[in-house]
């Protein structure tokens, strides 16, 4: 069995690559002829022809086909929560690769839209379930001083995933005929098995083993990963003592059903979990990814220039991830979302003022007969759009990106943290699927002004974060119960680092071990008597 926290998340977050494949194998493909001849609904089809001037999908059509993936994520994200619960965090999660397997065979074979349209709806599904489980795993197995930084490896999956498959389907796009899209959405299998076979070799996480009375398995997971080899390591034993006090109690004091989640206490949290992912959509970051070549289009970029321009983006997604892993348990959870919301509302202003200043409608039909281009832009003002658009993907990379999944897991206790991060990851995939269908349509309808409405809600976001999203960095999932029991106001909260490190190298002391688990337990004796009367 492998213990090596690092090895475990490199298996584990491979579930992100799935999302990553899904964005950029559509995203690469939407605008070859290949794929908008076969699936043709313009004037030259259908039948399907090979007719370069195909037009493709209608606008509203294409929004379906894209928003079918996220449609499926939001029902295989509320389902995850139950399946994790009942079975355990490895085999829900192998059960998402299998589906994953499943809806990749339907899509590469798709025949028709509405087959292509059912195909990507099943992935949707597997994308939900991983999504939602695999922060919650990473997170219940990490120390608290790399929590953040493997939980948020799974963004970085997810844009290695992006990077990988848009270059094999841009290369693919090279294939004549329907092979140029159906051995991307073959191989897009590939790491689906590669996730289920090494999950195999993976601890089950402590917490949820604790959960269902398996006290020895979680003490032998707990040493494999946090003791190396010696169970009387003293970070294992205290972490070993406060799972075992928080497990006692949600017993005796808690109910661990959906219902919790709207009760006073809880509804804050709940509040905050599904925002962190509401906003990580509307920051309009998925919208660059899918629609990447329509921004591109409208700057005047085509055929190949357009496809390599785009892949630039998924590269700086990439390589600005690497702060994030590197530096996120320093920078702490809020001053990354403050931060990033700014910046991104920057660019997006940037863009519209541009847009609106140096451009112009495009004839009609859009650039090259593509609806979605309604709108062009040429010489140094087109560059400086292509220049705010890189500057917009490296100021999410490092902030929104991973932290909107590190963020949820650690918000809620052990008793409905599956459950509530099911939702909070469904709350993403919902506005995934609204803005995939809402966003063709608005580049033909409000064109530029596109810009305007995601500038507004990166502002908005950042206000909000300031306000009411405590710090929740270098503190165990324990200590951010007893933080939210005592009701900090967010903007005091800070960055807690030297008593976790300390007692993952064995250096606290016994007064100061004591002191802590006793105010946990005081802590849980007020909330106690607080749920009786």
């Amino acid at each position: 069995m492998i213990g090596n926290i690092y090895i475990i998340t490199a298996i584990a977050v491979i579930g992100g690559a799935l999302f990553g494949f899904d964005i950029s194998s559509m995203s690469a493909i939407i605008g070859t002829y290949q794929y908008k001849c076969y699936f043709n609904q313009g004037p030259h089809g259908p039948p399907f022809t090979d007719d370069p001037d195909c037009s493709g999908p209608h606008p509203n059509v294409q929004g379906g086909i894209t928003a079918a993936m996220p449609g499926g994520s939001f029902l295989g994200a509320i389902a995850s929560g139950w399946l994790s619960d009942r079975l355990g965090r490895k085999p829900t999660i192998q059960i998402g690769c299998v589906i994953w397997c499943i809806g990749s065979i339907i899509v590469c074979a798709s025949q028709n839209i509405g087959m292509l349209v059912v195909g990507r709806f099943i992935n949707g599904i597997s994308v939900g379930i991983c999504s939602a489980q695999v922060p919650v795993y990473v997170s219940e197995l990490a120390p608290p001083s790399k929590r953040g930084r493997v939980v948020g490896a799974q963004q970085w999956a997810i844009t290695w995933g992006i990077l990988i498959m848009y270059y094999i389907s841009y290369g693919c796009s090279f294939i004549k005929g329907v092979a140029a899209f159906r051995v991307p959405w073959g191989l897009q299998m590939i790491p689906a098995v590669c996730l289920y076979v090494g999950l195999i070799f993976l601890p089950e996480s402590p917490r949820w083993l604790a959960k269902h009375d398996r006290w020895e398995e979680c003490h032998n997971v707990l040493t494999l990963v946090h003791g190396k080899g010696d169970p009387n390591a003293p970070f294992v034993l205290l972490e070993l003592s406060e799972i075992r006090q928080m497990v006692e109690f949600e017993r005796q004091n808690a109910d661990a059903s959906f219902k919790e989640l709207l009760r006073p206490k809880m509804l804050n949290r709940l509040h905050i979990g599904v925002f962190t992912q509401i906003w990580s959509q509307l920051t309009g970051m998925n919208v660059m990814m899918y629609y990447i070549t329509y921004l591109f289009g409208m700057a005047g970029l085509k055929g190949n220039n357009n496809l390599i321009a785009s892949s630039i983006q998924y590269i700086i997604n990439v390589f600005m991830t690497i702060f994030a892993l590197i530096y996120i348990d320093r920078w702490g959870r809020r001053g990354p979302l403050i931060v990033g919301a700014l910046l991104m509302a920057t660019w997006m202003y940037a863009n519209a003022g541009l847009m609106a200043t140096y451009g112009s409608p495009a004839p009609p039909g859009g650039v090259d007969h593509i609806p979605e281009e309604s709108w062009q832009i040429h010489g140094p003002a087109s560059k400086a759009v292509i220049a705010c658009t890189y500057l917009f993907v490296a100021s999410y990379a490092p902030t929104w990106g991973p932290v909107s999944w590190i963020y949820p897991p650690e918000l809620y206790p052990l008793r409905i943290r599956s459950k509530a991060v099911a939702i909070t990851t469904a709350s993403n995939w919902i506005f995934n699927f609204a803005l995939s269908y809402f966003v063709p349509p608005a580049f033909v309808n409000i064109q530029w002004k596109v810009y305007i409405v995601f500038g507004v809600f990166c502002t908005a976001m950042a206000i909000h974060v300031f306000f009411l999203f405590p710090e929740t960095s270098g503190k165990t999932l324990e200590d951010i119960e007893e933080m939210f029991q005592r009701g900090m106001p967010a903007w005091k909260t800070h960055v807690e680092h030297h008593r976790v490190r300390q007692a993952e190298q064995g250096h606290l002391g016994d007064e100061e071990k004591v002191g802590r688990m006793g105010s946990g337990s005081t802590e849980r004796n007020e909330v106690a008597g607080d749920t009786k009367a």
